[in-house]
């Protein structure tokens, strides 16, 4: 059985293609960008659009389970496509967002549609939640590289990061073995950590401190948008800076679903740190 995987650039898609190929499983990596996807030799890397049903003709053939990134942007389509090619299931990368009952910000929106939609589909499905991914600290990476100051508006914000390769090992469980179907699964670190207290563990890793400067609300979003950019990204930002503000003083959710799921506890962010040293110090 072939398992496809989209969204072949990024952190979580990566550590699932070398899950599973550790297992023996034949991968075939979907990306708008092929010729920009890192892939182990053996993977199949094909151009696809999710967002543009109509260029994913072929992508599905012989593949028996699909790792998913949400997004709403032709998802019936992709659906559609799936189910002709008798894709058995499907194992979407959703968000803690979606279990907030209510919640109107654009996160939670993008997330709920995508999994509304798998969930009316027909096809066999897996929900797996992450709350904060700990790979967003890399946005600090070139400002901790150049020896600057990190700005942060709501610095003593809590959350519980989740290493990928934690994200990856749960999502390869639900795409290779029974018993996962009509779940989901609500994903987090071993342990609630401000934005001071991530920095502090990354400048550990690193060998050296990090300065940190708190700026206010209106300057951090401006900042955002400057980084971020792009069409949609206002709701983005907003949303994720509202749960930042939300969280200030107030730990966060802890659950122990990568332990009842895979055997081991979570790795802790200061694993994340170390594994990833190399992003945050000087070339």
């Amino acid at each position: 059985m072939t398992v496809l995987v989209t969204g072949g650039r990024g952190a979580v898609a990566r550590a699932v293609v070398d899950g599973l190929l550790a297992e023996g499983v034949p991968v075939r990596v979907a990306s708008r960008e092929p010729a920009r996807v890192d892939a182990p030799a053996g993977v199949e890397v094909v151009g696809a659009d999710l967002g543009r049903p109509e260029s994913t003709r072929g992508v599905f053939d012989g593949v028996g389970a699909v790792f998913l990134y949400a997004s709403p942007e032709g998802v019936d389509g992709v659906l559609a496509a799936a189910a002709a090619a008798r894709v058995e299931r499907i194992v979407l990368l959703s968000s803690l967002s979606a279990e907030q009952e209510g919640a109107a910000n654009e996160i939670a929106r993008r997330h709920t549609v995508v999994e509304a939609a798998i969930a009316a589909s027909g096809l066999a499905w897996t929900f797996v939640r992450p709350g904060a991914f700990a790979t967003n600290a890399l946005a600090w990476a070139p400002t901790i590289r150049a020896g600057e100051v990190v700005r942060e508006g709501y610095p003593q914000s809590h959350s519980a990061p989740i290493h990928e390769r934690d994200i990856a090992a749960v999502s390869v469980l639900a795409l290779l073995q029974p018993g996962h179907e009509g779940a989901s699964y609500p994903l987090t670190g071993p342990e609630s950590l401000t934005r001071r207290d991530q920095l502090d563990l990354i400048g550990q890793a690193a060998g050296r401190p990090v300065r940190l400067a708190e700026i206010s609300p209106d300057q951090a979003r401006a900042e955002m948008l400057a980084r971020f950019g792009g069409p949609g990204s206002a709701g983005i930002v907003d949303a994720l800076l509202g749960y930042q503000r939300d969280q200030v003083g107030v730990p966060a959710q802890v659950t122990d679903t990568v332990q009842a799921v895979t055997g081991r506890p979570a790795r802790t962010f200061a694993t994340w740190a170390a594994d990833h040293a190399g992003d945050f110090t000087a070339d």
